[in-house]
């Protein structure tokens, strides 16, 4: 219970930041990983300082190759792995799937309701019916909805909640 405790608490902080500024600041970070490593040792000796740590490596190693390309923030890749450290490696493997569900459906809300949203459905909607017919429309998308961003934190912090749950909290 202290563990979900003190991970509801780090979530809430990071997803108002995240929301507010885009930033997940390393003074929640650190000190929860800190807390999460330090309260495992305590409670279960070398034991949990290794689950701890397994869980740690686990959260960072799913978003490192995402975070290496460019495609997500470092303080994203610290609070999954801050995950993993609070609640073990089954845990965050977990999560990370919802947290990949997540983030789609976010990703598909964030191109859809931008600025010109109806122009790029009446887009589409005339591409669905020229390709019915065999005729190809020149492609001229938006580059700026292509690289539209949007707080990944919110998406870890999803997939948190619904690993816990779905484990019954």
């Amino acid at each position: 219970m202290l563990f979900t405790i003190m991970l509801l608490t780090v979530l809430l902080i990071s997803v108002v930041t995240d929301v507010r500024s885009r930033k997940i600041h390393n003074k929640v970070i650190f000190p929860g990983i800190a807390a999460a490593l330090g309260a495992h040792t305590a409670m279960a000796g070398w034991t949990g300082l290794g689950a701890s740590l397994a869980g740690f490596l686990a959260g960072l190693g799913v978003l490192l190759i995402p975070y290496l390309l460019g495609g997500i923030g470092a303080g994203d890749v610290k609070l999954l792995a801050l995950v993993g450290a609070m609640k073990g490696t089954s845990f965050v493997l977990m999560t990370s799937v919802y947290m990949a569900l997540i983030g789609a459906i976010l990703a598909v809300l964030v191109i859809v309701f931008r600025n010109g949203a109806m122009i790029r459905m009446k887009w589409i909607g005339i591409c669905m019916y020229s390709f019915r017919y065999g005729v190809l429309l020149p492609v001229n998308a938006d580059k700026t909805v292509l690289t539209a961003t949007y707080p990944y934190g919110v998406a870890i912090a999803g997939g948190a909640l619904v690993c816990l749950w779905f484990k019954g909290w």
